[in-house]
């Protein structure tokens, strides 16, 4: 697969809206209508690793900081700080096709949204969720779909904090048959010697194992270095996303 250009990164875009306010854009600049022209391709990052640990370090700030703020209203604005370096593309081009940079895989869990974990814009992420993270047949299919037809570089397998699938997975509670089909592969991970974190780190490793084991695609990628596969743990507490 040849490599993929990149046309404009995030801080490019941020000189190229005072550039737009000066009335030097296009044409101006001497470049062709063609060059100009943006694409669903237009914000992806060279690095895109690098640009999800950027992205999760602003979030990080904000959401500490907003958890040190003392009212409601304080917070509200704290949050509103969010996306402020981001690669918005207009609808018009969003409504051509997607190209996002990074596949997510995480928890259905409320209070992890990629989107906002990553500081990330439309089009800046493949996510799949569901409850526990774990390498379900239709998950896969998805992420396949986005490395063959999207040509999605990166994988992440996101576990987090206070995962209530893993916890179901831990515990001896009674499930209904379809929660205890979905805990299932969680709990034969698991070593019952460990602790909560120590066990959402292991289902989310076995998780990110599994998509090799399970999809020739996705092992055929990785080893002609198409593709990447990362895991790592989101900190609800302090906004926190660290690479296992």
């Amino acid at each position: 697969m040849p490599e993929r250009p990149v046309t404009i990164r995030r801080r490019s875009f941020l000189l190229g809206t005072g550039l737009t306010a000066l009335g030097l854009t296009g044409d101006n600049l001497g470049a062709s209508p063609a060059e100009a022209q943006e694409t669903p391709r237009t914000c992806r990052p060279e690095d895109p690793l690098q640009a999800l640990k950027q992205g999760n370090e602003r979030f990080a700030a904000v959401w500490q900081s907003k958890n040190r703020a003392s009212t409601e209203d304080e917070r509200a604005k704290v949050m509103a700080s969010m996306w402020l370096h981001n690669c918005f593309l207009p609808s018009s081009v969003l409504d051509v096709g997607q190209a996002p940079w990074a596949t997510i895989l995480t928890c259905a869990d409320s209070r992890v949204s990629p989107e906002w974990v990553f500081d990330a814009a439309p089009s800046d992420l493949f996510v799949i969720r569901s409850a526990g993270n774990t390498a379900f047949d239709e998950a896969i299919a998805s992420m396949e779909y986005s490395v063959d037809v999207l040509e999605t570089p990166l994988i992440m397998v996101m576990g987090h904090s206070s995962c209530g699938a893993v916890g179901a997975a831990r515990s001896n509670r009674p499930l209904s048959p379809l929660l205890e089909r979905l805990v299932d592969p969680i709990r034969r991970c698991l070593n019952p010697e460990e602790d909560l974190e120590a066990s959402v780190k292991r289902n989310a490793l076995n998780t990110a194992q599994q998509l090799t084991r399970k999809s020739e695609l996705l092992r055929k990628a990785v080893s002609e270095n198409k593709l990447r596969i990362v895991v790592s743990y989101f900190n609800i507490g302090d906004g926190t996303v660290n690479l296992i």
